[in-house]
């Protein structure tokens, strides 16, 4: 009698191996855009969630006063030069009328003082003016970095302070991301090693395991481990194009620890469990099965790395096993024509 069952042959290909882990989004940069003068703000010009660029104008704070003080400043710098150059030019006549003996030495020392004194006035008035164009310049509140604004603190008429702690709007850097995630402390040597042999890829997934909210690279191990948890925390980067990933979110990390070169793999289906261990029924020639002990590997998305009893493009029972034993003669269905490629399989550590 025929026992009908399903099959697939080993395939042997290169298999990424992954460390799993989860991880929090945080934003690359977060700024809180505070007024850095005291004053009316005038206009506030971005919109709440709007991406904004490095030195957009976001908002504008009463710049009359600072404007009078930093024209005052530059009118008593313009002052002080001409008196400047109207002493150096008393000054060398007086150095003249001294050599020729028509003044005396003391006149001369006189005037060269106040020209000292005019010189550094003038530097004085220089500061000023350039303090006076820093307060000018804080009237306009600029965006410090890229990134995506968030809700408005202060509404646009309010009088805002320098002191004041809330600031104006928070600005978090979401191009690029950063994802911040935990590994048990006995990964590290795997993960230093996987960092010593090149960049680590890094890729975040919902907490469902369903979507894949972007690819990234490993950026650094924190430099030491919790001693409460067990565990290390890494930073990784991550582009963030297309904005999937958000501040504050929760992901699943896979960080790839290494690639299996010429792995033999078959669908985890195929694996059974008996009293010595892991087994799968190979079908001969002859369509019958035999019982074959293996010793399985990394086993993820309906995939098993076989580490020995199996050779690529043997094949083996993947439905109907438990009607089945040795020497027992089989009927196959559906068996695919063609071994699966697997060049895009992804397999986890168990």
């Amino acid at each position: 009698m025929l026992i009908p069952v399903k099959a697939a042959a080993a395939v042997q290909t290169d298999v990424p191996v992954y460390l799993n882990g989860l991880g929090t989004v945080q934003a690359f940069n977060t700024v809180t855009v505070k007024a850095k003068v005291d004053g009316e703000l005038q206009q506030v010009l971005f919109t709440e969630g709007q991406r904004v660029k490095k030195g957009d104008l976001l908002a504008v704070i009463d710049p009359r006063p600072f404007q009078a003080a930093f024209d005052q400043a530059s009118a008593k710098l313009v002052q002080d030069q001409a008196n400047l150059d109207n002493d150096k030019v008393i000054l060398q006549r007086d150095k003249k009328l001294t050599a020729q003996e028509f003044t005396t030495v003391e006149t001369t020392q006189t005037q060269q003082s106040t020209v000292a004194q005019l010189q550094a006035q003038i530097a004085q008035d220089a500061a000023a003016k350039d303090s006076a164009a820093v307060s000018l310049s804080y009237t306009q509140m600029i965006a410090p970095v890229d990134g995506r604004t968030g809700i408005r603190l202060v509404d646009q008429g309010n009088y805002v302070h320098a002191a004041d702690t809330t600031g104006i709007v928070v600005i978090t850097q979401t191009q690029p991301i950063s994802v911040v995630s935990t590994l048990p402390e006995d990964d590290l040597a795997a993960v230093r090693a996987a960092q010593d042999a090149g960049p680590v890829s890094v890729t975040a997934y919902s907490r469902d395991g369903s979507t894949n909210l972007g690819t990234g690279t490993l950026s650094v191990i924190d430099n030491e481990i919790d001693q409460t948890s067990g565990t290390m925390r890494l930073k990784s980067t991550f582009p963030n194009v297309d904005e999937k990933l958000w501040p504050g979110q929760f992901v699943d990390i896979r960080l790839q620890q290494r690639v299996v070169h010429q792995a033999v793999t078959v669908p985890s289906a195929a694996l059974e469990r008996g009293q010595d261990g892991f087994f799968v029924y190979v079908i001969k020639p002859d369509d019958t099965v035999e019982v074959r002990a293996i010793h399985p590997g990394q086993i993820s998305a309906g995939r098993a790395v076989v580490e020995s009893g199996l050779t690529a493009g043997e094949r083996v029972v993947t439905s109907g096993q438990y009607r089945l034993e040795a020497g027992a003669k089989i009927s196959i269905q559906d068996t695919p024509d063609k071994a699966t490629n697997l060049s895009d399989a992804e397999m986890e550590r168990d």
